[in-house]
């Protein structure tokens, strides 16, 4: 199967969209409208994200025979709608859920035997695989089954799916393609080896690779290493957009054989990615098929005549985002997607004058629009003037939507009634404003948003029905720390372009309080943010022991303290709103530990690392 020998041309597009989990008939719509995009601009080869049909990740909708029965029918179904809208001569990998007959996850036979878990071990009657078809010509030309199951983080793939054991090498224009998905990227030796021992010219990978901080420093030496691997270039295309606590960047990317970046897309919105390769067949010595170390590599010749000689256009290769934009549009497009998704038509939460609901003011309007964004200023008695003069202040930066309701009326009403002191007595202001807030929501038809961030949820520092009441928290996974960053930095993006600063410098500036006794201040209940953080990033995100935080030179009182309330505050967590993940490990998913738990980190550790 040798076929054509020396350079041929392709032009690949990555469409790199946008989906809806769930959404069969929607996703298959979208990928017509890209494919036809990607044939006007003359692609010869479309290749869109993992799991397009169904959206990702669809958890337990996998497990439902009818939606991945659905899933199979969609693909086939759309095959032949691109044959109908005159795009049948152009290959389009698309991702979908694949539904294999049997009588459980995987025949004995077909277990690996490098010892790969094959997938849940219950009798089903089919058995669901995350896989990826190349289309042409109205056909379903070539099936790929994900190689490797990520089942750490936020993934649990290992619960839902077989793994497959099958690479297929499809040959379009005399250019022989290989399939693989996200994880196999991933996996030194994995499918990219065998593709390299295999004998192909290009390798294509659809991805749902969620968002975290600095991610995409990561992916470029990734796919280098993988193309080095598979001795050919590797084309990477990555989903975009956000679903529930995840959100996912796109940055999708072509590179050499040799490891050159040739394209990269902007992150964060949907993008047609082209790219035009010359592809060397002389590089490839030997072509092979047949078991090849774990898999086993099918050879399919769907097209052997290369296309005409074209001109080669230049790629665009995106600017990398800094930190702190990277952060802003990740929680900007997490809040956009779960509101508009879900078909909300507008938000609601407590405009306080402090610096975390600014926050959350502004990346609403960012988000939504002003017209969508509902502020409520909710006082009491220990409200400061200045607390109700910032949150007015907020609101005209924004243009949002403002009103302001007391509640010292309905505070003593409560009072009057049932006798409450200290923390008790506190936090009943807080659950006044919330059962005021959910009113509005359920009366407007807003959602309303939670404004507690990380350094918050992490130790337990908001009431129950009181400020952690809402649908969603889009700053549930922002440190204290980086909440001002984030303000700083939103402040002078606007300078910079001559337009108001949405945040006011006194909300960034004041102390946090949360205001619920005379003089409160943060500082009276917390060791200091600086400190706080520094100890959650490595206790939550970094999963460090007590001995592994006193090497690291945190303080071993603070370390005691904090390692106390984030443990006891597990309970709070588990009722809280859903929030985008932009860190190495975010509560939720991320992170689930069981509520009723006796173990402690060794408070003797502390007491000899004071010692010492």
């Amino acid at each position: 199967m040798n076929g054509v020998s020396g350079p041929v041309q392709l032009r690949v597009a990555m469409a790199q969209v946008d989906t809806r989990v769930g959404d069969l008939e929607g996703n298959a719509a979208l990928v017509v409208e890209w494919a036809e995009k990607a044939a006007g601009d003359g692609a010869h080869l479309v290749v869109f994200p993992e799991m397009t049909l169904t959206g990702y990740p669809a958890e337990d909708l996998v497990l439902r025979e009818s939606f991945a029965q659905a899933s199979e029918r969609a693909l086939t179904d759309l095959a032949a709608t691109l044959a109908e809208r005159g795009l049948g001569g152009v290959a389009v990998v698309v991702g979908y859920l694949a539904h294999t007959h049997g009588a459980g996850p995987a025949p004995v036979d077909q277990v690996p035997a490098d010892g790969d878990r094959p997938g849940d071990a219950n009798p089903r009657r089919g058995a669901p695989r995350n896989a990826a078809a190349l289309l042409h010509g109205g056909e379903v030309v070539a099936r790929y089954a994900k190689r490797h199951l990520p089942n750490y983080g936020v993934f649990d793939e290992a619960r839902y799916f077989v793994p497959g054991t099958e690479l297929p090498v499809v040959r379009l224009h005399g250019a022989d393609v290989a399939l693989t998905i996200c994880e196999d990227l991933w996996v030194e030796g994995g499918p990219c080896g065998v593709a390299g021992q295999a004998g192909v010219d290009l390798v294509v990978s659809p991805n749902a690779s969620p968002y975290e901080r600095a991610k995409d420093d990561l992916r470029l030496p990734l796919v280098q290493r993988r193309a080095a691997e598979a001795r050919a270039p590797i084309v990477y295309c990555n989903l975009v957009g956000g679903q529930d606590e995840l959100v996912f960047d796109g940055d999708s990317l072509a590179v050499s054989a040799d490891g050159e970046l040739l394209a990269r897309a902007p992150q964060f919105v949907e993008h047609l990615l082209c790219v035009d390769l010359v592809l060397d067949r002389g590089r490839v010595p030997e072509r092979r098929e047949g078991r090849i170390g774990p898999m086993t590599v099918t050879r399919t010749v769907l097209s052997e005549e290369p296309v005409a000689a074209f001109e080669p256009r230049p790629a665009s290769v995106a600017e990398p985002l800094s930190d702190p934009e990277e952060v802003w549009r990740a929680l900007v497009l997490g809040l956009r997607d779960f509101i508009d998704k879900n078909g909300m038509p507008s938000v609601v939460f407590g405009l306080s004058g402090g610096i975390d609901s600014a926050l959350v003011a502004a990346l609403s309007v960012d988000a939504l629009g002003a017209d969508r964004v509902h502020g409520v200023a909710l006082p009491s008695r220990y409200s400061s003037e200045h607390s109700l003069a910032d949150a007015e202040d907020s609101a005209r930066r924004l243009g949002l939507h403002f009103s302001t309701v007391p509640i010292a009326p309905m505070v003593d009403a409560f009072e009057s009634s049932v006798e409450l002191s200290g923390t008790a007595a506190e936090n009943l202001q807080a659950r006044v404003r919330g059962t005021l807030l959910m009113g509005l929501s359920n009366q407007h038809g807003h959602l309303l948003l939670a404004t507690s961030n990380k350094s918050e949820v992490a130790v337990g520092y908001s009431t129950l029905y009181g400020d952690a009441a809402g649908g969603f928290a889009p700053i549930k996974d922002v440190p204290k720390t980086l909440v001002w960053e984030l303000a700083r930095w939103r402040n002078r993006y606007a300078r910079e372009r001559g337009e108001t600063e949405p945040i006011p410098q006194n909300s960034i500036d004041k102390p946090p309080s949360a205001e619920l006794a005379p003089g409160q201040k943060d500082s009276d209940s917390l060791p200091s943010y600086e400190e706080l953080d520094a100890v959650i990033a490595d206790y939550v995100d970094r999963d460090l022991g007590m001995a592994q935080l006193l090497e690291r030179g945190h303080d071993p009182a603070v370390v005691a303290r904090v390692l106390r309330l984030v443990d006891v505050a597990e309970f709070k967590r588990r009722q809280s709103a859903p929030g985008t993940k932009i860190s190495l490990k975010a509560f939720g998913r991320d992170r689930r530990l069981p509520v009723t738990n006796r173990w402690r980190e060794s408070l003797p550790s502390v007491r000899e690392g004071a010692q010492a």
